[in-house]
């Protein structure tokens, strides 16, 4: 079945277990369209073509036109969900994060490794030195966060998508900047601290120098702590990346966050540290959408996160 085939309908969001642009794949795999001019595009993107919905450029389309047809209808709640986890997406919670585990409920109880025991020789005959994987006695209690989208269809109708597509990336920016608040949380829980009097660089290396198995790959800062490092003299010579990422003479990436506390600087291995657990993806209220239904829409997403290895996270606190 080629993709201007596909019949839409409401009941592609539905599916247990499966996102529309899944549901969409199954009946329209991108793995067909290998070597053909349509290969850039997912199942999603192919319909937007076979409708003609142009979301940016210099044509872009308005928002009504994804209501010229009930199939089209059906579309424009995956472009809101879209827009949005895009803003959710621009945050730090990608730098900071090692992995994201899906939970089945609302409370996830994980394992913990305990290996405290030194790495060092064994001689011949005795015992080895014991990691023990366990499960964690403590649950990970899952929240909520959310927001409520109020817009008439009647306000909107005329709104060019692409401003109306940045307007929606900006409450999945929000929404993220209060998860971020959670996560900055769990790192700073019970973290070893590297008491210092003032913000120096000196400060900044010796924080660096705390970690032993593994690298400091991130600093997370307060825009004020932020602000200080960057103009610290030693910074003077420092770059940002090719995606603008500010970082220090040791490697770490410099993130500026409003989560951080202003007399702590957090630095950790990104790919030890944290664990991003969620029981949903962002939830909207798609038949309210499609039915044009606009006013009191709710978006949110269920999560929460855990520390995987405690030696990965330290904090520079500034007395």
């Amino acid at each position: 079945m080629m993709y201007n085939e596909i019949r839409l309908e409401k009941g592609l969001y539905n599916l247990s277990g499966k996102s529309f642009t899944a549901a969409l794949e199954e009946l329209d795999p991108s793995a067909a369209y290998f070597g053909t001019p349509l290969e850039k595009f997912d199942a999603y993107e192919r319909q937007l073509k076979r409708f003609n919905i142009r979301i940016g450029g210099q044509d872009c389309d308005t928002v009504e036109k994804f209501f010229s047809s009930t199939e089209t209808a059906v579309l424009f709640p995956e472009f809101v969900t879209r827009s949005i986890r895009k803003g959710f997406d621009e945050t730090i919670l990608s730098s900071i994060c090692a992995t994201k585990t899906y939970s089945t409920s609302g409370q996830y109880l994980g394992c913990t490794l305990d290996d405290t025991a030194a790495y060092t020789v064994t001689t011949q005959a005795n015992t080895l030195p014991t990691a023990s994987v366990m499960e964690n006695s403590k649950t990970t209690v899952l929240s909520k966060y959310g927001r409520l989208i109020n817009a008439s269809y009647e306000a909107v109708r005329s709104q060019r998508l692409d401003v109306f597509g940045v307007m929606l990336r900006s409450i999945g920016v929000k929404l993220a900047v209060s998860v971020v608040k959670k996560a900055v949380e769990c790192l700073e829980f019970g973290a070893e601290a590297v008491p210092v009097s003032a913000l120096t660089y000196d400060g900044l290396a010796q924080l660096y120098g705390s970690f032993d198995c593994f690298n400091m790959t991130t600093v997370i800062a307060s825009p004020q702590l932020a602000a200080q490092i960057a103009a610290m003299e030693q910074l003077k010579e420092c770059r940002a990346d090719n995606d603008g990422k500010l970082i220090l003479p040791f490697g770490a990436e410099l993130i500026k966050s409003s989560a951080a506390e202003n007399d702590t600087i957090i630095g950790l291995d990104r790919s030890f540290a944290l664990e991003f657990i969620t029981s949903t993806d962002l939830v909207m209220e798609t038949d309210k959408l499609i039915d044009r239904q606009l006013d009191q829409i709710t978006v949110s997403i269920t999560c929460g996160f855990r520390k995987i290895t405690p030696d990965a996270v330290k904090l520079l606190v500034i007395d």
